[in-house]
């Protein structure tokens, strides 16, 4: 209890206070764009940056945790999409779907709470984790959206246009240039490196309160319910139980590496999969609903994991 008292309930704490900023009117939806931006383009990436920056060799060769827990993605995404498809679903719809229940909200969650339960220790796992969630699968959905979307157009050109948009990514770019500087032990100059934490600093209360400022104005359960409990089911369940699997019994991984693995699976859906259907017009009602029931779900199966973990 102590572990979840320390840790979780403090997220959850300002998930809420974010949600009743935004139900009560404190931020308009402009100020939680501005506020989503800031997180995104500035406080996350410095984070980031400062983090890989510091990072040592024997980290970032953390093989078995890096194939645990993109294979714990790919499994999770594969049986949603699966599903999707079988149902009659589109390559699109299903893709999505896909996406809901293997994207864990690892940049704006998974990063504070693993501060929080492991220490600075578990920062290396959280990016390395946000850059299989937010790159490899985000990119992964946006490659087959689009492929299905744009059937007897130039691929040519859609993959032009996706990996254009992957290189404007700043979470994608802070982790590379941050590697560039700390695998050849480069020492960040200190007004750089304060200027970066003064920034990184931001990043999780901001990442934190623009989730309850999302469930506030943006989601709702609106689409179809049966499809959002088992997406919220594969991701809260299905998921941190194949990712489990794979650390304890598959590969070796140290047992700091391992938890936090577990946790980062654990997490409710990110807003990203939303921002997706959204801009394709693919099952949003089904991805707000099931971001907004995963969140409220996860405050106990997270701080569950958490007690267990602690």
């Amino acid at each position: 209890m102590q572990a979840v008292l320390n840790a979780a309930l403090p997220i959850f704490a300002l998930i809420l206070l974010g949600f009743l900023c935004g139900r009560f009117g404190v931020f308009t939806r402009e100020a939680t764009d501005n506020i989503n931006r800031f997180a995104i383009y500035l406080a996350l990436p410095a984070l980031i940056f400062t983090t890989m920056a510091r990072i040592t060799p024997a980290e970032i060769g953390q093989f078995g945790f890096s194939a645990a827990f993109a294979l714990g993605i790919a499994a999770t995404f594969l049986i949603a999409y699966g599903l999707g498809r079988r149902r009659g679903g589109s390559v699109a719809d299903a893709s999505i779907e896909g996406l809901d229940a293997g994207y864990s909200n690892v940049g704006f969650m998974g990063i504070p709470l693993c501060l929080l339960v492991f220490g600075p220790e578990g920062l290396p796992a959280a990016v390395i984790a946000t850059l299989f969630t937010a790159c490899v699968l985000f990119l992964t959905a946006i490659v087959m959206v689009e492929f299905d979307l744009r059937r007897g157009v130039d691929r040519g050109s859609t993959v032009r246009r996706v990996l254009f948009s992957l290189l404007r990514n700043p979470l994608f770019l802070a982790p590379i240039a941050g590697l560039a500087v700390g695998l050849p032990g480069l020492p960040l100059p200190l007004p750089l490196d304060t200027s970066a934490k003064l920034l990184g600093g931001a990043a999780s209360p901001c990442a934190l309160i623009c989730i309850g400022l999302f469930l506030a104005q943006e989601s709702g359960v609106a689409g179809d319910r049966r499809l959002i409990w088992l997406l919220v089911g594969l991701k809260l369940v299905v998921h941190p139980a194949l990712t489990a699997l794979l650390v304890y019994y598959v590969f070796p991984v140290p047992p700091l590496w391992a938890r936090a693995a577990v946790l980062l699976s654990a997490l409710p859906i990110g807003s990203g999969p939303f921002t997706l259907a959204k801009l394709y017009g693919l099952q949003a009602g089904v991805t707000s609903g099931a971001i907004l029931v995963s969140h409220l779900v996860s405050v106990f199966t997270v701080s569950a994991l958490v007690a267990w973990l602690g």
